[in-house]
């Protein structure tokens, strides 16, 4: 699961200085961002608690990501975080919030790994979604990114992941992203920019290409390479060493660990 990470590591620079050159260099200045830290609380929350749930459960299951992002939160306050996570984050007391925004999408990727039905990993994806992005448009971007690395980890062809996602969550994947990237700019809108980043992943050859396709939009680069790279991982089941070389010092222990815990039980490399 560390595609997801790198990918957040290596876009992070471009975040606030976009690109549209595919051959970016990776600068030294990369860091991992609230992305990496969230990823970090989901798979802090299978791990606490790994069994499936029922729609009557759906929100005590909310309950418990929340209690994670919170204590994540508070590990890594200034990772990145926007204000408006950071003002529910800060106050347990919080009511949920309803934001449209790509942090739904880019936390799930250890759902996607997680569990072994789909029914499950979207119920897993609904939950985790409550407490900060329970919006229409936000759940779609999260479970069209769980899906597809739930359909990427079991083998699944490009073209039969494209046709789900496409069928299940009404998103056009059939757009070249050479046309994408002319117009596309920063925005954080999940129904925006998690399309783009999953057409980085269709039109891919291996891991790198996929997180170069997706920061070489120029918009959100953090979060759609961290997706884009999530999901290629999943599909591509390896990571060039000298991108690990890169990101593996650039990573706060902690996140590591987790995420090494995480790979130990569910994903068997």
């Amino acid at each position: 699961m560390f595609g997801a990470i790198y990918g957040d590591v290596i876009g992070s620079y471009y975040e606030v200085r976009s690109t549209k050159d595919y051959y970016f260099p990776f600068e030294y200045h990369s860091s991992f961002t609230d992305d990496s830290v969230m990823i970090a609380a989901v798979a802090q929350a299978i791990l606490h608690h790994p069994s499936d749930i029922g729609r009557l459960s759906l929100h005590a299951r909310a309950r418990e990501y929340a209690v994670q992002y919170r204590q994540y939160y508070s590990y890594f306050p200034y990772a990145g975080f926007g204000n408006m996570f950071s003002a529910w984050a800060r106050n347990s007391n919080a009511k949920n919030g309803r934001s449209y925004a790509n942090g739904a999408a880019m936390r799930v990727i250890p759902i996607g790994y997680a569990y072994e039905t789909m029914r499950q990993t979207l119920l897993q994806v609904r939950a985790s979604c409550i407490p900060t992005h329970k919006n229409r448009e936000a759940m779609t971007g999260a479970s069209a990114v769980a899906a597809a690395v739930f359909l990427a980890r079991h083998g699944k062809s490009k073209n039969a992941i494209k046709a789900y996602i496409e069928k299940k969550f009404h998103y056009d994947l059939s757009i070249p992203l050479a046309s994408i990237r002319e117009e596309h700019v920063f925005h954080p809108r999940a129904s925006y920019s998690v399309p783009p980043a999953i057409i980085a992943f269709l039109e891919s050859t291996d891991y790198e290409s996929a997180i170069r396709g997706a920061i070489s939009l120029g918009g959100d680069a953090d979060t759609q390479a961290c997706i884009a790279g999530g999901i290629a991982e999943a599909f591509y089941h390896e990571i060039p060493e000298h991108i690990k070389r890169f990101c593996d010092g650039r990573i706060d222990g902690t996140i590591k660990d987790i995420i090494k815990e995480f790979n130990r039980i569910y994903i068997q490399t």
